[in-house]
Parts: structure tokens; sequence; C-alpha cells
């Protein structure tokens, strides 16, 4: 039989939100039903970057449009992620809550260049596979994304500060648009795009395609209006950058197949394209089909087909960090073996998690072995990392960080049980393995619920290797420091000495 499943992907952006439903069959998608609402996020964020209640309403609102369409999916089917507005917004975290109870469905916010890799996926599964290297661009409601790739491969990705939402707000105020203030406008992009302007002018790449409403908008107006024929020019550009400012006023412009929705965005999405022809040597510009939700979308399928781009990310990291792959492995068999016995050991997402944090919990320490797991945990909190959502890298940031040492400062932002049994596992893993050799370490029984845990170990054995009983025996006072029961009955048969002397 084949094998068939239907997926669904929501892009939460600052202007629109989408939903794009498909069915895929032996790695292949084929689209159901698409949805989208103007719901304009990024409209409702004030000068001190809070999103108004207006505008989480009309957020709240379509996403329970939008809950009624996924009725019946499981969790695993549906994948929501959250954009610009969502990263800078400073009361996302509350809205979040209220969006997820809404849409029924877990919801990321990814970075910056998270999304960019997703928008090429989008796009390049839209287009002809070719070995030439292309520009993609993606203007948004409150970001604007451009990457250079060949094939399904993205080579460089970029994420700037400035989309037609924002700038609409900023410089067009009302609607009116005047030749002073579209300077402006485009001096602003310009500032933005030259600090990476050399690295994606048009002598790293072959043809240009753009993706998403600012550029099909465009594209359809040039070509309405006559100004070019099924791409965007610069010369073209610049007859509409003339028309919006003779008409002063882009709400009195009558401009054919523009809707309604999209009129408020032209002026800002327009500034930022012109600066963009002009900083990055563009010719001409092509409209491409593709968008993050199909990119979202082939990313879910190589999730379910073992093609994780969250797996390759993790590899690459121990590669850079320079890793003990060999003390990877012994960890990830004590923590696997651990963790196997808990309530929690069918959950695959969880089982995933700990492995990504027994592959990183020590790549900081080319930065300096004192503190290490503070530096690692640091690296994944800021670092880019495709596929991993900024929750994600949050997650197993804090996983790694409370892997040794002191609890105090970590466990209590933990409120999940399950990634409390994580680091439980993981610590119990690396200080059964502190040798960093090849050797037989026998596996404790364990139990565990929400407060308390118990190891059985073989009495014996923690007496031929004082070292780690006493180890054992710190860990027992770190947990209890933070509320938490650790019971290791073997301890109570071993002979400790005052000046811990012994070893393994």
């Amino acid at each position: 039989m084949r094998d068939q499943f239907t997926i669904a992907a929501i892009d939460l952006g600052s202007n629109s939100f989408h939903c794009q439903i498909g069915r895929s069959v032996d790695n292949q998608f084929y689209p159901l039903d698409a949805l989208r609402e103007p719901v304009r996020l990024g409209a409702g964020l004030d000068a001190d970057k809070v999103l108004s209640e207006e505008s989480q309403e009309r957020a709240l609102q379509c996403l329970a449009r939008f809950s009624e369409r996924l009725r019946g999916m499981e969790r695993h089917q549906v994948r929501a992620i959250g954009t610009s507005t969502l990263r800078i917004a400073k009361n996302a975290p509350a809205f979040l809550r209220r969006a997820r109870s809404a849409l029924g469905f877990p919801i990321e916010v990814v970075a910056g260049r998270e999304e960019a890799r997703l928008i090429y996926a989008g796009v390049a599964h839209s287009l002809p596979v070719t070995r030439e290297r292309r520009l993609v661009i993606d203007i948004g409601g409150g970001s604007t994304e451009c990457i250079i790739g060949t094939g399904y491969k993205p080579l460089q990705l970029e994420s700037l500060f400035m989309g037609c939402v924002s700038y609409s707000l900023r410089f067009f105020p009302n609607g009116i648009v005047t030749k002073s203030n579209f300077k402006a406008a485009v001096l602003a992009a310009r500032a933005e795009l030259q600090p990476m302007a050399d690295q994606f002018s048009s002598d790293n790449w072959s043809h240009a395609v753009g993706a998403s409403g600012t550029v099909r908008v465009i594209t359809d107006l040039l070509q309405l209006l006559d100004y070019s024929v099924g791409t965007i020019t610069l010369p073209g550009l610049e007859r509409l950058r003339a028309l919006l400012i003779k008409s002063g006023d882009i709400n009195l412009l009558e401009l054919p197949g523009l809707r309604a929705d999209r009129r408020p965005e032209l002026p800002g999405g327009l500034a930022i394209l012109y600066a963009l022809f002009h900083e990055l040597a563009i010719t001409s510009l092509r409209f491409a089909p593709g968008a993050m939700r199909q990119g979202i979308l082939h990313d879910m399928l190589g999730r379910f087909h073992h093609q994780d781009m969250r797996d390759v990310t993790t590899t690459q990291f121990m590669q850079r960090y320079h890793v003990d792959e060999r003390q990877v492995r012994r960890v990830s068999q004590a923590a696997s073996a651990l963790f196997a016995q808990l309530d929690h050991a069918e959950d695959n997402d969880a089982q995933q998690l700990l492995l990504w944090a027994v592959q990183l919990h020590e790549i900081g320490i080319p930065v300096s072995y004192s503190g290490y797991h503070r530096h690692s945990a640091y690296i994944i909190t800021n670092a880019d990392m495709p596929g991993f959502s900024k929750d994600e890298q949050a997650r197993l940031a804090t996983i790694v960080l409370s892997h040794r040492r002191s609890l105090r400062k970590t466990l209590p932002a933990v409120i999940d049980d399950c990634d409390h049994s994580i680091i439980l596992v993981l610590r119990i893993a690396v200080l059964l393995q502190r040798a960093r050799r090849n050797q037989r370490i026998p596996i404790p029984k364990i139990r565990s619920q929400s407060s308390a845990a118990s190891l059985q170990f073989d009495p014996a054995w923690l007496n031929r290797n004082p070292l780690t009983a006493t180890a054992l025996r710190d860990e027992i006072k770190e947990w209890q420091e933070v509320g938490f029961t650790l019971k290791i009955p073997a301890l109570e048969q071993v002979q400790f000495f005052d000046d811990d002397s012994g070893g393994e």
C-alpha cells in the first residue's frame, strides 16, 4: 500500500495568516486546501513593541476558524510557525498561550534565518531543479528574507528587519506617498541591505526570483499597467513609483487587480523591492509560486521520512565544536537505557530531545572546560540552528545547562515532567561515564514520579567504584535542594572515606 497521510502547515505572518493542507503520497505532496486571512498582526505593534488587543483578537478569531478545518488531525500532522512580529513582540508569550488554545495545536516561533531556510525550501520545490545559483527574495509583513541557493540547498541565508507592513506604517502613514517619504523609505532599506550587499550581489547568482504576496502583487500590477511582461524590472518599478508619488495617496489611486487588503502595504513593499534592485544589482525578478508554508510541509515530509534537518544540524554542530563522538555514544547508551524504564519512554519527541541533548552537551568545551555546560547552553540559545524553533532551542539549552553542577538556578524554570526526567537521566548517564573510556557500566533500575525517583545499584559495584559512589551521594543533595527526592538505597552499604580517595 502506498504511504499516504494528510498534513497541514500554518504560517502566522506579520501581514497574513495562511493554512495549507495537503496529502503526502510516497514522499510527494499534493495540495488539498488553502486558507488565507489578512490578519495584519504586524500593524498591531505599538512603539513599545506590544501587540494591541485588537490585533490579537483578529488573530485569535482567524486561528479559531483554522482550527475547525484542522479538526480531527493529530498533533504530528500539523505544524504552525510564527515569524517576525512574534519574534519581537514583548507580549508574544502571553498571546501565544491564547493562540495555541484557539488553534488547538502547538505554535513555534522561528528565528529569521530559519524562516529564510523554510522559504527557500518552498520556493525550490516549486521550480525546476537547477545547478545554477539563484537568489530568492521574500518581502513579508515584518521582515525580508534573502537566500542564495542551488537545487534544494540554501547556501547563504539572511533575514532583515524590514517588511511591507512595518515600512508602510513607518514611512507612509494613512497611505500618503510623497517623493520625500518614498526616498526616506528606500534609504532606510538600503542601509539595512548594505552589510550583506556584497555577499548577495549579482556576482554571486545567475537569476533572481521572488516569493509571497508583495512580489506577486507587484508582478501583476506591472503587467496589468503594461509596465513589464511577466517579470519585475527596474524601469517597471520606476514607473510604478512615479505613479504612486503622483497620486499622493494610495487610497485614492485606482490600480487594476489590487485587493483592498493589499493596498495599505504596497508603498512599503515597493520601496523595499526598489532598494533591493539597487543594492543587489538585480535587473529582473520573476515570481515563484512557492512560499514558507510549502517549505514547512516539505520539512515535515523530511521528518516523517527520517530526513530531519534537526539531525543534520546537531551532527554539524558536533563536527564544528570537535565533540568526542565516542563519549557521545557512551552517554547516549546509558541515558537511553535509563530513559527506556520511565513513563515517557514511548514519547518519540522526548527520546529525540534526549539524543540531541547528549550530542550537544559538550559543545562548549572548546570555549572553556570550566563551566562548559554554560557555554554549551549559550551556543544552543543564540546560534542559528536550522530546523529548530526558538522554543526548541530554549528547551534544549535548559536541559544542557542542567546536566551538571547546581540545579538551583535552572530546574525551577522547568515545568514539564518529561524534561525533568530527561535532565535526571542525562545527569546520571554523564556521571556514570565520567571516566570517558569503554568499560562495562551496570545500568541501574530506575523508578520516577513527579517529585521523587529511586536508583537501584549493585552495592558491591559501588564499593569497587568509590568515586562514582561519592558523586551519586552529592547528586542526591543537588536534587534535595530543589525539592526533589532522589533515593539510592545501595549507598547505605558503601564505605565512604573522609578524603574521598579511591578511583574507578
